[in-house]
């Protein structure tokens, strides 16, 4: 298995160094790719990484810590199974796994972008369904997009500001115009799901919750769901789809069951006892130490570690910049010298997982760790009297010497608290007006994890005079908490693709900072991060756009917004023996379009 990741990643590799080309596009294609051309011809049969020959049948289940009251994963409002975006809907495009900026006709049979990239125009496939049978029209997709646009969720919002038209052109064809220059416009217009407008007529889209059982053109449809507790879908034996190039050899499975849990623990129990066939785990000491039950002793259940090449992400505890104690970089750094890394890893994963150095770590976009150097340089320079410390000549996290004191980091942490202006007094780090450094760290419930790193973590604050109250609360109250940026540190993870664009400014981005609801949880407002993802966003070559995610990975680290625990270059996937997948990993590796939609069931006998 590993040499053929390792093909797949040269494949990729040579592929990318396409992407330096001039853009081609100003006709009708079957594909797109945001540098170059998409790396399968016109005829392509299926993507590389499936098995066409895979049966059909089975049923798989997959569980996950919290709740749910709504079916609709489009809107703001109500907490939704978070595969439902993926697997009960569709777009006119399709995104490949092993390709970073390149999507795939699906709903569509061709997209043509304008030579100058202001435009985009799509052509609807005449076989495109509904699962109730009716065909998608432009009508659906202008209605779908508008409405998602003006009342969907806030990851729509952004990227709809920036549209100035959409109409239909044609019987088939819709076209949308942009007004403003932004290179990955056409791919996200191509990525967006398309909705059935007779079933929201006269309906609140904004507030449909459980009342409304979406239609849509997904090879899935919900067949059945009780509140709070399990949702199951069914494969549509009368999908239109299944003979397009880019589903070919996908959703087999005919059953898709997702149950949920009041916390982690009972999740693995259920998994252990043959409740669910597949279960995650990114705890490396838990996957060594406590994955030698009954099933996976006798071979029912599979071990299966599986490569990715996608970049670390953030994980960690995020500081809330907008309050006073966090506004300040040198507070936040003196948070990061506490936190005892090498110690903790050790105690929670038996030393196993390796640091978040970066927001891009573990790919080709993550920042290099010494002094910023030539495109790199040449894009930040112009904000240097503005960028924190590290930003420009360099910035790399602390390393302890594995023991529970931490001394360097201690003392470290207790200077940078000083310079900022806090005095440590009879045990109790105290500002000029003698008020104490106390905050309280926001956590849900369902982490064992988390309890264990913040456990060592508070205790390490309380040898530098600083108090951490941890409050664990429900999912719901939680996401409310969150929404309303009500909290001074919490536990946040943040996946990064290798195709990064307009979603980081609703990441880091100046005016998300102000949104309730948006992602921006650390407050974060630095306009160079803001004009760095414009330099992604219009780029014209490859090197100037890795240049550019490069700059931006530099400033996150230098802000020290987070303190960044541990990621995994491979998932660990658990599974019942009878869930197959095919030998090519692609290179996003297990990520949403991979379980189960290329996996299929053999059952025995």
């Amino acid at each position: 298995m590993r040499s053929v990741f390792f093909q797949n990643l040269q494949a990729t590799v040579i592929a990318a160094a396409c992407f330096s080309a001039s853009v081609v596009w100003a006709e009708p294609q079957h594909g797109i790719a945001m540098y170059g051309e998409p790396a399968l011809p016109p005829d392509f049969v299926s993507l590389p990484y499936v098995n066409v020959d895979a049966p059909y049948g089975g049923s798989v289940s997959a569980g996950e810590v919290g709740s749910f009251d709504s079916l609709n994963p489009h809107i703001q409002k109500g907490r939704v199974p978070w595969q439902l975006r993926f697997l009960a809907y569709e777009s006119l495009m399709g995104r490949s796994l092993d390709e970073p900026f390149t999507l795939y006709g699906l709903l569509a049979e061709s997209i043509e972008v304008s030579d100058a990239g202001d435009s985009v125009e799509f052509v609807l496939r005449e076989e495109a369904r509904f699962s109730d049978g009716s065909p998608v029209t432009v009508e659906d997709v202008i209605w779908s997009y508008e409405t998602l646009g003006t009342e969907g969720h806030g990851r729509y919002r952004g990227s709809w500001a920036k549209v100035a038209d959409i109409a239909q052109t044609g019987p088939r064809s819709v076209k949308i115009t942009f007004n403003v220059e932004d290179r990955e416009l056409a791919l996200i217009m191509g990525l967006r799901p398309v909705l059935k407008k007779g079933q929201w007529e006269g309906k609140d889209f904004t507030d449909s919750g459980l009342a409304e059982v979406p239609i849509s053109t997904a090879p899935y449809v919900i067949e059945d769901f009780e509140a709070g507790r399990f949702v199951t879908l069914k494969r549509n034996p009368d999908y239109w789809g299944k003979d397009v190039p880019f589903r070919r050899g996908t959703m087999r499975v005919d059953e898709i069951r997702m149950e949920f849990f009041a916390d982690g623990t009972a999740m693995f129990e259920a998994f252990k006892a043959g409740a669910l066939t597949s279960h995650r785990e990114t705890n490396a000491q838990k996957w060594d130490q406590q994955f030698d039950f009954a099933r996976v002793t006798s071979g029912e259940v599979v071990k299966a570690e599986i490569p990715h090449q996608r970049p670390s992400g953030i994980a960690g505890f995020a500081m809330n910049t907008r309050r006073d104690m966090f506004s300040d970089w040198r507070v936040r750094e003196a948070m990061i010298q506490a936190f005892n890394f090498e110690f903790i890893n050790d105690k929670v994963n038996g030393g196993d997982q390796p640091r978040i150095t970066s927001y891009f770590s573990n790919s080709v976009l993550g920042m290099d760790h010494g002094p910023a150097e030539g495109r790199v340089r040449e894009m930040l320079e112009p904000y240097e009297g503005a960028l924190l410390p590290g930003a420009l000549g360099g910035y790399s996290l602390p390393v302890s010497d594995g023991t529970a004191r931490n001394r360097a980091g201690i003392a470290r942490a207790q200077d940078l608290l000083a310079e900022a202006g806090w005095t440590f007094k009879d045990g109790v780090m105290t500002s000029s007006t003698g008020k104490p450094l106390t905050f309280t760290i926001l956590t849900q419930t369902g982490s064992a994890e988390i309890a264990a790193i913040l456990n060592i973590y508070t205790q390490a604050l309380e040898r530098i005079g600083v108090f951490a109250n941890v409050e664990t609360i429900d999912s719901a109250q939680y996401n409310e908490r969150i929404d309303n940026f009500d909290f001074d540190m919490t536990y946040t993870t943040r996946g990064l693709s290798l195709s990064p664009g307009n979603e980081q400014l609703a990441y880091w981005g100046m005016e998300a900072a102000e949104i309730n609801g948006s992602r921006n949880i650390a407050g974060i407002k630095v306009p160079a991060i803001d004009a760095m993802v414009q330099k992604m966003l219009t780029s014209e070559n490859r090197e100037d756009y890795v240049a550019a995610v490069k700059a931006l990975d530099r400033m996150l680290m230098a802000g020290r917004y987070v303190v960044p625990i541990w990621h995994s270059p491979i998932s660990r996937l658990a599974h019942d023996k009878k869930m197959k997948r095919p030998d090519v990993v692609p290179a996003y590796g297990d990520w949403p379009g991979y379980l189960p939609d290329v996996w299929w069931v053999e059952e025995e006998g």
